[in-house]
């Protein structure tokens, strides 16, 4: 992993895309307490630092922190720069840090292919199996169903029949609530619909 403190590049964009206006700590439900035109003026902006990055800035970010993956994770969604579907899927399965995990499963969502959902597939075989890992289990199955909805596959089913493995994580530790599968998807959903918002300002997407 690359470090600020030793990174002069890393360090650099950080201060370009990831800090400005606390960033990275909006990303996800910070958007949801937004007021209208307070998040209509952080989807702008977010835009248009997605279509400024380079894919090579885009790839420094990835080799970052957690507050780096995150942002460039929301970068790479908004811009629809699917050349990064693998290296996401990577990271989601590493699952190396904390709070980058959920961007990932957005920008698999936004990118809306079978692909994606063979990622979160792989993802959810290995984690619903740790229920003592509280990692991002639902924000990736929560996409996964948007995605069987967009594609009219069932590939979600088999995690969520009786007894299945979402059942057994959800039993814990540590217990989750059994609403939780619909608080992740209407969340997920959410957040995908920001980042279709975002892609509107997003030159990157015009090209």
């Amino acid at each position: 992993m690359r470090r600020t403190y030793e990174d002069d590049e890393l360090f650099t964009l950080i201060r370009r895309y990831v800090s400005p206006g606390g960033r990275y700590l909006k990303l996800g439900g910070g958007l949801l307490g937004m007021t209208g035109r307070k998040r209509a003026a952080f989807l702008r902006k977010l835009g248009k630092a997605a279509s400024e990055i380079t894919p090579r800035e885009l790839g420094v970010l990835l080799e970052g922190g957690w507050r780096e993956c995150k942002t460039a994770a929301w970068f790479i969604a908004v811009a629809g720069r699917t050349e990064f579907r693998e290296r996401l899927g990577e990271l989601l399965l590493a699952s190396e840090g904390p709070y980058a995990g959920q961007a990932y499963c957005v920008a698999l969502a936004t990118f809306g292919t079978s692909g994606d959902a063979d990622l979160l597939v792989a993802y959810l075989d290995r984690y619903l199996r740790r229920p003592e890992l509280d990692y991002d289990q639902g924000p990736a199955l929560g996409a996964l169903l948007l995605l069987d909805a967009r594609l009219g596959t069932g590939r979600a089913d088999r995690f969520l029949a009786p007894d299945g493995l979402w059942q057994q994580w959800i039993d814990g530790p540590p217990t989750q609530s059994h609403d939780a599968l619909v608080v992740f998807r209407e969340f997920i959903d959410q957040l995908c619909v920001f980042a279709d918002e975002s892609a509107g300002h997003c030159a990157a997407r015009k090209r």
